[in-house]
């Protein structure tokens, strides 16, 4: 009860947030059940003046604090889950805050260090960008007299404790949704919210960033254009990541750019072939591309930052991409959809047949159109809503893939309108292709295959006394039935009763928690 009538309580405040910003006047309507229509009419209401102007929601979340910053962030990797439009409205937001204070952060620094900071590092400036997770600090380390700049990352005082308060509203919302919607159970909100979860909890080990800058370094030890900082373990922990400090020219700096001698439309075509030879060859990708997290240093490549938001890739998830991109430049829209069947995305009921003509629905436009006009990214978007009629469960990975692939062509195409996307990417994709679906490709799969075959094998006199054993179980069960005793029984319904009280009085006191605001301000 505590604990319901708490979550209602913060969620409450929350909902006043979004009356006052305007957030519901977005809503149609006519999707609502009439009692939530009331809502809606009494919540516009109170929208504060000039709410109807920018992005509300936006403004809403920004309002709202750290974790539902991040919200709004992981959201617009998810237009499956909350539209299109909306989706476009939280790309803009920005995860900046004010910086917590100088000594804070030195106090912070001096205790996951375990020294002062004095003798850690021989100069530590203030904060030079601050986020809802941490802030970043320039600094100094010498070595063997020498002085080397580097980028000391700060977690936030307190910070874990305010996530998990929020995300356990969230999670909160996303049972209650499930529970009483079959198309919240459809989009899998809860675990939509545990993906967030997990995201947010690398996001606050500081190690974990550190491990995917080394990876990724590994990767692309050998790409000529591309690099990425690297990092300096010694003075690295949970709360503190020191890395190399980067001297070069952000992409967003579009008037240094324009007065250097940098070769704009070859930093586009170098943008795009970077991150698709990290997803394709790798599986594994920088998912914030955004122009304020890549640089170009002196010597013209490439460079990333902030590695706290990764993608991956598996072998059967690069397969799909390669095989779906190849079959729209073949037009083989029966090949582009089997792809979708053989990896499990459309449940077998369906037809083929019908999936070829909307997946055809797609591809057709293209054909009609130069090429500097088509977009991967629009591409890969309009066939994941497509996929939403055929009963296709959401694909987490792909979506951050696809969110991804928007901002990088985006930024790719800043430098260069006319960019063709297709030719820029076929040396990529077709060396994957020949690599992993060709010959050479087909030989490596089958001793793959061999090796998991022989896994198999030696694995059969356990999965076989395990089969025996689970057998008996169900011979026993047949015989002598399951069966429940009275206290159990008598506990299951009580538990039953208990979750249906409290939601409906959860739901309550949101509403009167809403009604009570409204009489307030007026």
């Amino acid at each position: 009860m505590i604990s319901a009538l708490t979550h209602a309580a913060r969620l409450a405040r929350a909902a006043f947030v979004f009356a006052r910003e305007g957030v519901f006047g977005v809503v149609d309507p006519s999707l609502v059940p009439p009692p939530g229509q009331l809502a809606l009419r009494m919540a516009r209401l109170i929208e504060r003046r000039g709410a109807k102007s920018g992005p509300r929601l936006t403004r809403a979340l920004t309002r709202l604090g750290p974790a539902y910053l991040k919200l709004g962030q992981f959201l617009a990797t998810r237009p499956d889950v909350i539209g299109v439009a909306m989706a476009r409205d939280l790309e803009s937001l920005q995860d900046r805050l004010p910086p917590f204070s100088q000594a804070e952060a030195e106090a912070v620094v001096a205790a996951a260090l375990e020294r002062p900071v004095a003798q850690a590092f021989a100069s530590f400036g203030p904060s030079v960008a601050a986020a809802s997770i941490a802030q970043v600090h320039r600094g100094e380390v010498e070595k063997g007299g020498v002085r080397k700049q580097v980028a000391v990352k700060v977690l936030r005082p307190n910070v874990a404790s305010r996530f998990r308060r929020d995300l356990s509203d969230f999670f909160f919302v996303a049972n209650k949704a499930e529970a009483h919607s079959a198309e919240a159970r459809r989009l899998r909100l809860v675990e939509v919210i545990n993906t967030m979860s997990r995201s947010v909890a690398m996001e606050m080990d500081l190690r974990l960033e550190a491990a995917a800058l080394s990876e990724m370094a590994e990767n692309t030890r050998d790409d000529p254009d591309f690099r990425v900082p690297t990092v300096d373990w010694d003075r690295t922990t949970h709360n503190v990541l020191t890395m190399e400090w980067i001297e070069g020219i952000a992409l967003n700096d579009h008037a240094r750019l324009a007065q250097s001698q940098i070769d704009l439309p070859e930093l586009g075509r170098n943008v795009i072939q970077s991150f698709l030879r990290h997803a394709l060859r790798d599986g594994f990708f920088h998912a914030d591309m955004h122009p304020g997290n890549l640089f170009v240093d002196d010597s013209g490549r490439l460079v990333a930052v902030d590695f706290g938001i990764m993608g991956r890739l598996g072998l059967k998830e690069r397969r799909f991409l390669a095989e779906i991109l190849l079959g729209f430049i073949t037009r083989d829209y029966r090949r582009v959809a089997e792809v979708h069947f053989e990896a499990g995305y459309v449940p077998g009921h369906h037809s083929v047949e019908n999936f070829a003509q909307a997946i055809r629905a797609i591809g057709e436009p293209i054909h009609s159109r130069t090429a500097e006009e088509i977009s991967m990214a629009k591409l890969l978007t309009l066939l994941l809503e497509v996929t939403g009629l055929f009963d296709m469960q959401t694909r987490p990975e792909l979506i951050l893939l696809q969110k991804t692939m928007v901002v990088v062509e985006g930024v790719a195409r800043s430098f260069d309108p006319k960019l063709d996307i297709w030719t820029v990417a076929d040396p990529v994709v077709r060396e994957w292709i020949t690599q992993n679906l060709g010959p050479l490709g087909r030989v490596q799969g089958a001793l793959a295959g061999a090796g998991e075959l022989g896994r198999l094998l030696g694995g059969l006199p356990a999965l076989a006394s395990r089969t025996v054993s689970l057998i008996e179980q169900f011979e026993t069960m047949a015989r002598e039935g399951l069966t429940l005793g009275p206290a159990t029984i008598a506990e299951i319904k009580r538990a039953e009763a208990r979750s249906h009280r409290w939601s409906i009085l959860a739901l309550w006191v949101i509403a009167a928690a809403l009604v009570g605001l409204l009489w307030t301000t007026h």
